[in-house]
């Protein structure tokens, strides 16, 4: 009997490579640089321009994330990438100046909150089923629908009935920069400082002082107005304060994040849910079950925040995608101090990293981890904490996790229960990662109203 197809992944290596040849991949496609024996050790060690150790047992994974977490502060590469456009936010912060802003920021993130702007949700996937039906029966691009709803949702959540600001600028500078600067750097490789200036990020300058701009005058307009209704993120963040400090973002610091949330909150969830649907069009009894599901609770209606727990199927099938193509493929950090993990000697300015691809597809923490199984997180208790992390762990957990998984849901149920999906022949995606992990050449897919 012939074992049946398997989703499309990513060729990991099976040789050592030189910086050169390394710098190459990596800037048409950093998993590609993952060694294929990290789906199957514990660990893997070795020596490009810097030393690097590739964790992947669970254990030792707790260690980086929880137990000693200021030991092992993100790396440089990451900062390097990402500090021209969102600043010392929570994403890249350290120490006493991302424990503030975190304590500000959680109250945000609230499950109260987040049920409060699922309306917001609903009212994108709707806008997104009008989309579909006009379009067909031509095959559509459901990676670009997915960024288009997504950044719907984001753009209403943190600029809600605000003309202040040009959402499609702020949009077109976000991809402008991801494109650019998002490419790892041979300075970043070499370890050289990050005063050194990348010739990427140079070019992508101007985008990003636009981007900036835009948010600044949206965080002023705001701030000289009184709000009314439902408060949204950016209300919500000029509220915050730090408990223990009593300190409140200033504009600077409020655009940083804001930004922060726009890029994670839209690019994210629009990957996670292109995934699932090309895994839905890969997998049409898994699609019929999860419309049953959804038209069981639905009714014809477009789901809310109320019905997401009554959708447990549609959620086991995000996290499944997430398993399988994980939007942030790879976590980094950088060793302060000597230390032992995993029986392997760490030295001060190693690079760890925590390669989330891997580990999702790792052979010992995995039964057939290849193949797509949304009935794996029917009983979550039953799946190591520390070997599933598309959201990262520890105190460092995304902020925006419970944001992304509600609206996830309300936008893959609602799509399914009104159309059934199928992919077009010859049309496979091909995941690629640079700033985030991308189905390159889209997920095409026909759309059949049902």
């Amino acid at each position: 009997m012939s074992q049946p197809p398997l989703p499309v992944r990513v060729p990991l290596v099976t040789q050592p490579w030189g910086i050169l040849k390394s710098l190459q991949m990596a800037r048409r496609n950093i998993l590609s640089i993952i060694p294929a024996i990290a789906t199957k050790q514990p660990m893997v060690s070795g020596k490009t321009g810097k030393r690097w150790h590739m964790v992947m047992d669970p254990t030792a994974i707790r260690e980086v994330l929880l137990d000693r977490l200021d030991d092992y502060p993100k790396s440089l590469v990451v900062k390097n990438l990402l500090k021209p456009a969102i600043g010392d936010s929570l994403f890249i912060a350290e120490g006493a100046h991302w424990r503030w802003q975190r304590r500000a920021a959680a109250p945000v993130f609230s499950a109260r909150n987040m049920l409060n702007l699922s309306p917001i949700m609903t009212a994108a996937a709707e806008r997104s089923c009008h989309r579909i039906s006009a379009a067909s029966p031509r095959a559509i691009n459901m990676l670009d629908e997915m960024v288009t709803t997504t950044f719907d949702v984001i753009s209403d959540v943190t600029f809600s009935g605000d003309d202040t600001i040009d959402r499609e600028a702020v949009h077109v500078a976000i991809e402008d920069y991801i494109a650019q600067a998002g490419k790892v750097s041979l300075f970043d490789i070499l370890g050289f400082p990050d005063w050194v200036p990348r010739p990427d990020r140079i070019v992508s300058g101007k985008a990003v002082r636009r981007m900036k701009r835009l948010a600044d005058i949206a965080i002023e307009a705001r701030a000289k107005r009184d709000s009314d209704g439902t408060p949204d993120l950016l209300d919500l963040l000029l509220e915050g304060v730090d408990p223990k400090t009593k300190r409140q973002m200033n504009t600077a610091e409020l655009r940083d994040n804001l930004l922060t949330f726009i890029v994670a909150g839209h690019e994210t969830t629009a990957l996670t849910l292109s995934w699932s649907l090309y895994l839905m069009g890969f997998d049409p009894a898994a699609q019929d079950k999860a419309r049953a599901e959804a038209q069981s609770v639905l009714k014809g209606r477009a789901a809310t925040g109320d019905d997401v727990e009554n959708l447990p199927f549609i959620r086991q099938i995000i996290d499944e995608a997430l398993r399988l193509y994980p939007p942030a493929g790879i976590l980094s950090r950088t060793a302060q101090k000597h230390d032992t993990l995993g029986g392997r000697d760490i030295r001060p300015g190693d690079t760890v990293m925590i390669p989330i691809y891997a580990l999702g597809r790792h052979e010992q923490l995995w039964d057939n981890p290849d193949a797509f199984r949304p009935e794996r997180f029917a009983d979550r208790k039953s799946i190591d904490r520390y070997a599933y992390l598309p959201f990262g762990d520890g105190p460092r957990i995304c902020i925006g996790a419970s944001f992304a998984l509600q609206e996830a849901v309300i936008i893959l149920a609602t799509l399914l229960s009104r159309f059934k999906f199928t992919a077009v022949t010859g049309k496979d995606p091909e995941p690629v990662m640079i700033l985030t992990l991308r189905p390159e050449g889209g997920v095409w897919l026909t759309a059949e109203p049902v």
